[in-house]
C-alpha cells in the first residue's frame, strides 16, 4: 500500500487555475457592482443548514442530492439509528433561496423593507457531473422580499439582463411563464389538482421530446386522451408575445386567477421598453422549472453556445411563511456562475481595461544596491496600478516567459549581474 496521498480532488469538485480565477474575480466583481446599481446589497449564508430544513419538500429533485452532515460526540447513535437521517442533523445547502429565506425569517425586524439581497456562494449537490456542473459550484442570486406586485419581477429582469450585457453576451433568450398560468391549463384540461406535479414533469420534457413525444408519455400514464388532447391544443402555435398571453388568458377564462395575464402583460412591456442588451422576451407555456417553492412567476434565460439555461428563478410566496407561519412575498433570479464562466473560458475571454502586466527577472548574484533600486523601480509601477513580477532568472529564459505570457505578462525586463 503507498503512503502517498491522493492528489487528484474528490469526484465532482475541481482546483482552480489562476488564469480562470483571474476572470471568476473579475465576473463576481462585476456582479457585485452591476446589482449595487440596483439597490441589491450583498449578505452571506453558513454553507450548512438544519437538515430539518434542507428536506422540507421545498427543493424538489435537489432534496435527493444533499451531502449529510452526521452528528458528533453523544448524539451520533449509529447502533440506534433506523436510517441515514438518524444519523445526519445538518447538510451541505443545495441553493441560496432556502438559506435566504431563514435569514429573512431570523433578521427581518433590522432589515430594510423591501429587502433586495445579493448572495454569492458556493451551493453543493451530490449530482453526476458534467460540463459546466459540478458538485461543488458557485450560485449568484438576488432576491426582492417583501414587495408582491410585478415591480420585483421587472426590478430582476432588468438587472440581469444588464449583468450579461456588460458580461458581453447578447441574443439570449428570456423565457417567463407563470406557475398559476400552468395550473389553469391543467384545469382546463380537466386534469386533477393531485396529478398536476406529474404532468408539469412530463411538460418540462416538451425541449427534448417535442409535442408528440409529451403526449406519448401522458398516454402512458393513463391520462384521459380527451383531456389530453385539450391540454396538447395548448401549446400548438404557440405565440411567445405580449398577444400570446392575452389570447391563452381570455382561452382559459376563470381558470386564471385575477390578475395573472396582466401581470405578465405589464412585465413584458416594462422590459422591453427600457432593456439596453440585445436580447429577446419570450412567453413559453411550457416553461415549469423544477423546484417545489414557485408560486407565481418563473422566468428563465438560454443561450445558444451552452445549449441549456444560464440563469432562473421565480416568485416563491410561500417559503417564509414555513419558518415565520405568515407568508411573505419574495421572487429570485439565480445566474449560472459556472456555466457563465465555462463559456467565457470557452471563447477565451479576455479582462477588458486589464492592467499591463510586466515581468522583472532577475539573475543570481545581482548586487544588493542594484536589487534595492529594482524593487524600488517595481513599488513606482505598482503605484500606478501596474502588476509586476519580480522573479529569479531560470536557466531556460524562453521557457520561463512563454510561461508568463500565458499568465497575461506582455512585457519583460531582464536584470544581469554587473
Amino acid at each position: 500500500m503507498s503512503d502517498r496521498l491522493i492528489k487528484k480532488p474528490t469526484t465532482g469538485m475541481k482546483d482552480i487555475l489562476p488564469e480562470e480565477m483571474e476572470i471568476r474575480d473579475y465576473v463576481e466583481a462585476t456582479v457585485r457592482r452591476v446589482y449595487a446599481g440596483y439597490g441589491f446589497q450583498h449578505i452571506e449564508t453558513p454553507v450548512v443548514e438544519h437538515i430539518e430544513n434542507l428536506c422540507s419538500d421545498q427543493g424538489g429533485e435537489n432534496e435527493k442530492l444533499i451531502f449529510k452532515v452526521m452528528k458528533r460526540g453523544e448524539k451520533l447513535d449509529i447502533a440506534g439509528a433506523k436510517g441515514e437521517n438518524d444519523l445526519a442533523d445538518s447538510g451541505l445547502r443545495y441553493d441560496l433561496t432556502l438559506p435566504l429565506s431563514r435569514y429573512y425569517s431570523n433578521n427581518n425586524q433590522i432589515l430594510t423593507m423591501p429587502f433586495k439581497a445579493l448572495q454569492i456562494g458556493n451551493v453543493f449537490r451530490a449530482d453526476r457531473p458534467q460540463k459546466g456542473r459540478f458538485r461543488q459550484f458557485k450560485q449568484c442570486d438576488i432576491d426582492i422580499i417583501g414587495d408582491p406586485s410585478d415591480l420585483a419581477e421587472i426590478e430582476l429582469l432588468n438587472a440581469t439582463t444588464a449583468l450579461l450585457s456588460e458580461l458581453g453576451f447578447s441574443g439570449f433568450r428570456v423565457r417567463i411563464n407563470d406557475r398559476r398560468l400552468l395550473k389553469a391549463m391543467g384545469q382546463y384540461a380537466g386534469f386533477d389538482e393531485a396529478a398536476l406535479p406529474e404532468i408539469f414533469i412530463i411538460l418540462d420534457k416538451m425541449d427534448k421530446i417535442g409535442l408528440e413525444g409529451v403526449e406519448q408519455e401522458l398516454k402512458a400514464s393513463g391520462y384521459d386522451e380527451e383531456g389530453i388532447r385539450k391540454y396538447l391544443e395548448l401549446f400548438k402555435d404557440k405565440d411567445d408575445t405580449q398577444e400570446g398571453i392575452r389570447r391563452i388568458g381570455e382561452l382559459l377564462g376563470d381558470n386564471v386567477p385575477e390578475g395573472v395575464t396582466d401581470d405578465l402583460i405589464e412585465i413584458f412591456s416594462a422590459v422591453n421598453e427600457i432593456k439596453s442588451g440585445d436580447f429577446r422576451l419570450s412567453f413559453d407555456p411550457t416553461l415549469v422549472r423544477g423546484m417545489g417553492y414557485y408560486t407565481g412567476t418563473i422566468f428563465e434565460i438560454e443561450m445558444e453556445e451552452f445549449g441549456s439555461s444560464v440563469a432562473g428563478g421565480g416568485r416563491y410566496d410561500g417559503m417564509i411563511g414555513r419558518f415565520t407561519g405568515q407568508n411573505v412575498p419574495a421572487c429570485g433570479f439565480s445566474i449560472g456562475f459556472e456555466r457563465i464562466i465555462t463559456i467565457l473560458m470557452d471563447k477565451g475571454f479576455k479582462i477588458p481595461d486589464a492592467s499591463s502586466k510586466t515581468a522583472f527577472l532577475i539573475e543570481k548574484g545581482v548586487s544588493a544596491e542594484k536589487l534595492a533600486s529594482i524593487m524600488s523601480e517595481a513599488q513606482e509601477l505598482r503605484k500606478r496600478g501596474e502588476t509586476v513580477l519580480i522573479a529569479r532568472m531560470a536557466k531556460n529564459r524562453k521557457f520561463q516567459k512563454d510561461n508568463l505570457e500565458r499568465s497575461g505578462y506582455t512585457s519583460f525586463k531582464d536584470y544581469y549581474r554587473d
